[in-house]
């Protein structure tokens, strides 16, 4: 029998059912966390610390396959330098939130990345975390182990648990495996930049690029780049096909005048500094805010802040002290959503870090959680 403080830190499957049946058994609420490289985002929460770092290592990398599974706990870090190493990458484009809190990266961990849904700016293009998970083990709030999905000897038949369980923000079960479809790594990366749009024009040049025969990989658009707007349209692939495309890009956008260009660690650059948010402020709350493209220039007129757009307009970060109830009615109105990512831990304790749901969603939403979790074992008050 495992004493409480190990199961605060358990390194198999046995003791982590121990550790949930034994919170369970005393009514107490465990806070699954990886690297903690997110934990600042929701409610502060007074629950027990269910560290799942000791779930860690790659169990199976298959490059020909384009398969790679990986106990939860490992860094992420380590995944992307193992697969970078063959000349591929993780599909969903994920990316280390600790820039974002002012910190440095490295702590962030797979299944981490998993549960929260991080996908950085390729998501666009690329598809989200629940497109690439193909399988993952896991123990429910039952203190229940159970496997879904691809490459396991017994699946759950008739529901799809992968897409469930990306994004869950471990309210479900505890990850301690997942496995992934990755993809070969671009051979060349080139950024076009065209400078000095007005947001309105800049959303229509980016719908514009990504609906053409260019095959735009990421887009996104900076009010401030060394003193003028840029919107940055992402090419990528074979040499003579990304060539061939961008001279597609400045013929179809050459109305607009001559688009600059960043190439290979320019061009990387730019795009993590995107997904780790480098050109805005660290100081205001952050809100991460999803809504139709066409809409945020909208949203931006109703909003005084420091902001970028990505996913071609689809995705918002806004830095800024407006009142949260003001954020996300303007969220609502224009048929998005607004999650709190970063703000005080007093602020943090009264606004919820998710959207409201509605009420008919919120109910289902519940549902769902009482079928993995009945007696609420991760339900800490976070969200």
């Amino acid at each position: 029998m495992m004493s409480r403080l190990a199961a605060l830190r358990p390194t198999t499957i046995d003791e982590l059912c121990e550790a949930i049946a034994d919170a369970a058994g005393r009514g107490a609420k465990l806070a699954i966390t990886g690297g903690g490289s997110k934990s600042a985002i929701g409610s502060p929460s007074g629950a027990t610390r269910l560290d799942m770092s000791g779930f860690a290592g790659v169990i199976d990398y298959d490059p020909a396959e384009l398969v790679l599974t990986a106990a939860a706990g490992t860094p992420l870090a380590t995944v992307q330098a193992l697969v970078a190493g063959e000349g591929q990458m993780l599909a969903f484009d994920p990316f280390d939130h600790g820039v974002v809190f002012g910190g440095a990266e490295g702590r962030a961990t797979i299944g981490g990345v998993v549960a929260a849904g991080v996908a950085g700016p390729l998501r666009v293009s690329q598809g989200g975390v629940r497109d690439h998970l193909l399988g993952f083990k896991a123990v429910s709030g039952r203190a229940e182990f159970f496997v879904a999905g691809a490459k396991v000897t017994k699946n759950v038949t008739g529901y799809d648990l992968p897409k469930l369980m990306a994004g869950s923000w471990g309210r479900l079960a505890a990850l301690t495996e997942v496995t992934l479809k990755v993809l070969p790594r671009a051979k060349l990366r080139i950024t076009k930049l065209v400078l000095g749009l007005s947001a309105d024009f800049a959303v229509k040049a980016m719908a514009r690029a990504m609906g053409s025969q260019a095959e735009v990989s990421a887009a996104a658009h900076l009010p401030d780049y060394h003193g003028r707007s840029a919107t940055a349209l992402r090419v990528q692939g074979f040499a003579a096909s990304v060539e061939a495309r961008c001279r597609m890009l400045d013929a179809q956008l050459a109305e607009l005048g001559a688009l600059d260009l960043l190439e290979d660690r320019a061009c990387e650059s730019f795009w993590h500094a995107i997904a780790t948010l480098e050109p805005l402020p660290s100081h205001p709350p952050l809100w991460r805010i999803i809504l139709p493209p066409r809409r945020a220039p909208e949203l931006m007129r109703m909003i005084d802040g420091a902001w970028l757009l990505d996913w071609a307009g689809g995705l918002a970060w806004v830095a800024t002290d407006i009142r949260p109830d003001r954020i996300r009615t303007a969220a609502a109105a224009l048929g998005g959503n607004a999650t709190l990512v970063r703000a005080s831990a007093a602020m943090r304790a009264v606004t919820p870090a998710l959207h409201p749901l509605p009420a008919g969603v919120a109910a289902l939403e519940e549902r769902v959680r009482r079928a993995f979790d009945p007696s609420g074992i991760f339900e800490t008050g976070r969200f």
